[in-house]
C-alpha cells in the first residue's frame, strides 16, 4: 500500500523592489529642477513655516556649486524621519488631508499626499544632508549619497546613517529643516535662475495668498540676474481689462472693469459692469448641457483676470517698460490654480494650455484671448476641492468628470468675460483708428459729402463709383462663400444622426417602409445645403414661403430638441412679397433658429417655445419674426451683437448675427431687436427677439 501524498506548502510570493526604483521614480515623477525645488518649498508650507528660503550657491561652478533650501518649520523627529520621511508613499499627509486635520500653528491643510515629493531631492543633485530639529527637540543631521544607494543589492542594504548632535543650525529654541544639496545634476544658467525665480514668486496667489508663509531665491555673487525684473505689481497696472467673481454649482458672476488708456480720456470712458447668473454649460457636438459643480467636491472658485490689449500704441501708454511687460506675458501669462493659495503646478506653465487658449484665438482671432494677453488666477479651497486630485508627476489634475466639468465652468465663464472684452476692444480700435472695416460704405458717403462741400467730387466720383463697385462686389462673394458655412455644419450633423440610424437599420432588417422613412427624412435634411450652393440670385419670393422652408429645414432639430413651434393664428397671418436672395435669407433664418435652440438647451425652462412669424407691427416695414423663451440678450446692445467675432456662447465664433446683418444690408433690409412688447405674439416668448425687416412696398 502506497503512501498518501504529502501537501507541500508554497511559499507566498512578495515584490521585491530594487533601490533603482528611487531613481526611475526621481526621474520620472519630477519633470525638471524648477519643480523639484518647488515641491521643496511646499514641503516648508506643510510644515507650517512663516519662510523657506532657497539658495543657489556657487551656481556656475560645476563641482561645488549647492541648492540650500531652509525653513523655520515644525521640523521633524526622529521618529517622523524614520517612520515618514523615509516611507516612500506614505500616506502620512493623505490621512491628514481626509480627515481635516489642519496644522497646529497656522491651522493649514496639508498641500502633499502622495508620499513622494521627498524625492525630489534626488532631481537636485547626487549628495544631500538633512539637518532637521523639531520644537524642543534634538537636532538630526542625515545624509546619504544617491550613487551609493542605488549601487545596493536590495532596500535593506540601502541604508543611511542618522545622527545627534548640539544644535548648531538651529540653536535656542529655533527649529526647522534645511537641506543641502550638492554635487548637483546640472549647471544653472542665467534664464534657468530667472526661471527658477519667477516659480518660487508664483508660489502664493498674488489674489488671496496665505499673509503668514513667504518664500525667496538668492543667488548670491550673481544678484544681477535676478534684479530689475518686470513685477507683478508692474504688469498688474498695465492691464487693459480687470475682472474679478467666483462660480459654483451651476452659475457663475463677475465684475468687469475696463481700464483704457489715459491718452484716450477723450474719447473713451472707463466702464465697470456687474456680470450674475451666467450659466455654466459643456458642449456635447453640437449641443449643450448644464453643468452642476454642486455634484462634486469642488467648492466654490474665486478668480481674478488681468487681460492685456497688445497693440503697440495701447502699451506704450500703458507702460514704462513695454519690452519688459511683453516678455513678462510670454513667461507668465495664462491661467494658473491655486488651492489655499499655493499654486497648483503645472497650470498656466508654458506649453500647458490646458484650456485650450491659443488655439481658440487662432480660431477666432478678435474674439479670444490667448495664453500671452492674460494673468489669471484660479482660486480653490484645499477642504471643499478633493474631487480634483492632483498627478503624481505634478502635471495637473488627473482627468475625471470633475475636472472635465471644472474645466468646462471655466470656459463657460471667460466666453461671457470675452463677450464683455469685445464691445469694449472695439471702442479701443476705433479711438485709435483702426476699425472693424463695417463702416466702410459709410465712411464713403461721409467722404462726398466733404468733396461735394468743397467743390470736388465731380472730378473723382466716377472713381469712387468704381472703387465702391469693387467692394460691393468683394463684398457680395464674401458672403456668398461665408452664408454657407452657417447652414452646412448644422445641417451635416443632422445628416451624420439620420445615416448611422439608417445604417443601423439595415443591420436589422427592418420594413422597407421604414427605410424609406429615413431616406426621405436624410433628404429634407440635406435638401437646404444643396439649395444653398447653387446660385443665390435675387428672385421674387414671400414671407411666408422663407418662413415655410426654414422651419422645414429646422424641424428635425426642434423634434431632437423638444422645442414647440408656436404658430400665428391664421388671421393674423398677412403675407408681404421679399425681393432678395432666398436662399441667402432661408439660411439667415435658420442660423436665428439654431441660435434660439442652443439658448433654450442652456437655460432649459421647463417647455422649449419657439415664435417664427410674420408682423407688422414695426415702423420701417414687414418683418419675420423669431422669438424664444430663452435667457435673452440681457444688457448687450445690437451694435455689440452684430460686431464680427462677439459671442457668448462657448466655443462660437461670433459670426452668426454679423453676417445675417450684413445678408439683410445686402438685400436692402436689416437686422433689428426689438422688444417683446412692441409685437403682438405670445406673452410666453419672453427670451430673445429677433427680426429680419424689409423695406416697405407698394404691392
Amino acid at each position: 500500500m502506497s503512501a498518501p501524498p504529502t501537501k507541500t506548502r508554497k511559499k507566498p510570493l512578495s515584490f521585491r523592489v530594487r533601490p533603482r526604483i528611487l531613481t526611475l521614480l526621481g526621474d520620472q515623477l519630477i519633470r525638471d529642477a524648477t519643480l523639484a525645488v518647488f515641491e521643496l518649498v511646499k514641503n516648508a508650507y506643510d510644515a507650517d513655516a512663516t519662510f523657506c528660503a532657497v539658495e543657489l550657491i556657487r551656481a556656475t561652478d560645476e563641482v561645488n556649486a549647492q541648492i540650500i533650501i531652509s525653513d523655520d518649520g515644525s521640523g521633524m523627529s526622529e521618529a517622523i524621519l524614520r517612520n515618514v520621511w523615509m516611507v516612500i508613499g506614505t500616506d502620512f499627509r493623505a490621512v491628514q488631508r481626509a480627515s481635516a486635520k489642519r496644522t497646529t500653528r497656522f491651522r493649514r491643510l496639508p498641500l502633499g499626499e502622495k508620499g513622494l515629493g521627498r524625492l525630489s531631492v534626488h532631481k537636485l543633485g547626487r549628495t544631500i544632508e538633512i539637518v532637521t530639529r523639531a520644537k524642543n527637540g534634538a537636532e538630526l543631521v542625515m545624509a546619504f549619497d544617491w550613487d551609493k544607494l542605488e549601487r545596493a543589492a536590495d532596500l535593506d542594504s540601502a541604508t543611511i546613517t542618522l545622527r545627534q548632535r548640539t544644535p548648531k543650525t538651529f540653536p535656542g529654541k529655533s527649529h526647522g529643516t534645511r537641506v543641502v544639496v550638492s554635487n548637483l545634476r546640472e549647471t544653472w544658467s542665467r534664464g534657468e535662475v530667472r526661471r527658477l525665480y519667477r516659480s518660487v514668486n508664483a508660489l502664493r496667489s498674488p489674489y488671496k495668498g496665505p499673509s503668514d508663509f513667504a518664500a525667496s531665491l538668492t543667488v548670491p555673487g550673481h544678484e544681477e540676474w535676478i534684479s530689475n525684473l518686470f513685477s507683478a505689481e508692474s504688469a498688474r497696472d498695465a492691464a487693459v481689462y480687470v475682472i474679478q467673481g467666483s462660480f459654483e454649482g451651476k452659475t457663475g458672476r463677475f465684475v468687469y472693469r475696463f481700464r483704457p488708456p489715459i491718452a484716450y480720456g477723450r474719447q473713451l470712458n472707463g466702464r465697470e459692469q456687474r456680470v450674475n447668473g451666467i450659466p455654466l454649460l459643456k458642449k456635447r457636438e453640437r449641443s449643450v448641457e448644464p453643468i452642476d459643480l454642486s455634484i462634486h467636491n469642488i467648492g466654490k472658485v474665486n478668480f481674478e483676470l488681468l487681460i492685456y490689449d497688445r497693440d503697440p500704441k495701447v502699451l506704450q501708454e500703458m507702460a514704462d517698460d513695454v519690452s519688459g511687460l511683453k516678455k513678462y506675458l510670454d513667461e507668465n501669462g495664462g491661467i494658473r490654480i491655486y488651492r489655499d493659495g499655493i499654486r497648483v503646478y503645472d497650470f498656466g506653465e508654458p506649453g500647458n494650455d490646458w484650456l485650450n487658449l491659443d488655439m481658440r484665438r487662432v480660431n477666432t482671432p478678435t474674439a479670444r484671448i490667448s495664453n500671452n494677453q492674460v494673468l489669471g488666477v484660479l482660486q480653490l479651497d484645499a477642504l471643499a476641492s478633493t474631487d480634483l486630485r492632483e498627478k503624481t508627476n505634478r502635471e495637473g489634475f488627473i482627468e475625471s468628470s470633475a475636472s472635465v466639468d471644472f474645466r468646462e465652468a471655466v470656459m463657460s465663464v471667460l466666453t461671457a468675460i470675452e463677450a464683455e472684452k469685445s464691445k469694449d476692444q472695439r471702442r479701443l480700435r476705433e479711438a485709435l483708428g483702426k476699425g472693424t472695416g463695417q463702416k466702410v460704405f459709410s465712411k464713403l458717403a461721409e467722404l462726398r459729402e466733404t468733396l461735394s462741400a468743397m467743390g470736388q467730387l465731380s472730378q473723382v466720383e466716377p472713381l469712387l463709383k468704381s472703387v465702391e463697385v469693387e467692394m460691393e462686389l468683394y463684398r457680395d462673394q464674401l458672403l456668398h462663400a461665408a452664408v454657407p458655412g452657417l447652414t452646412i455644419g448644422i445641417m451635416l450633423h443632422g445628416a451624420e444622426k439620420i445615416l448611422d440610424e439608417l445604417r443601423a437599420a439595415t443591420r436589422r432588417d427592418v420594413e422597407p417602409v421604414r427605410v424609406r422613412e429615413l431616406i426621405d427624412r436624410l433628404y429634407r435634411s440635406m435638401r437646404p445645403v444643396t439649395n444653398l450652393l447653387k446660385n443665390p440670385g435675387t428672385t421674387d419670393t414671400s414671407a411666408s414661403t422663407l418662413i415655410k422652408e426654414a422651419i422645414f429645414s429646422a424641424e428635425l432639430r426642434l423634434k431632437r430638441h423638444g422645442v414647440r413651434l408656436l404658430n400665428q393664428p391664421e388671421q393674423k397671418r398677412t403675407d408681404f412679397r421679399v425681393r432678395g436672395s432666398k436662399q441667402m435669407l432661408i439660411a439667415s433664418l435658420n442660423n436665428l433658429i439654431d441660435n434660439s435652440l442652443h439658448w433654450l438647451e442652456s437655460k432649459a425652462p421647463p417647455e422649449k417655445l419657439l415664435f417664427v412669424g410674420i408682423t407688422h407691427d414695426l415702423e420701417g416695414g414687414p418683418a419675420i419674426v423669431v422669438a424664444d423663451n430663452g435667457p435673452g440678450f440681457g444688457v448687450d446692445d445690437p451694435e455689440d451683437l452684430t460686431s464680427a467675432f462677439f459671442s457668448r456662447r462657448n466655443g462660437g465664433m461670433g459670426l452668426g448675427l454679423y453676417i445675417v446683418s450684413e445678408v439683410m444690408r445686402v438685400n436692402h433690409g436689416r437686422l433689428v431687436f426689438p422688444r417683446a412688447s412692441d409685437i403682438d405674439m405670445p406673452r410666453a416668448l419672453d427670451g430673445a427677439v429677433v427680426a429680419l425687416q424689409f423695406p416697405k412696398t407698394n404691392d
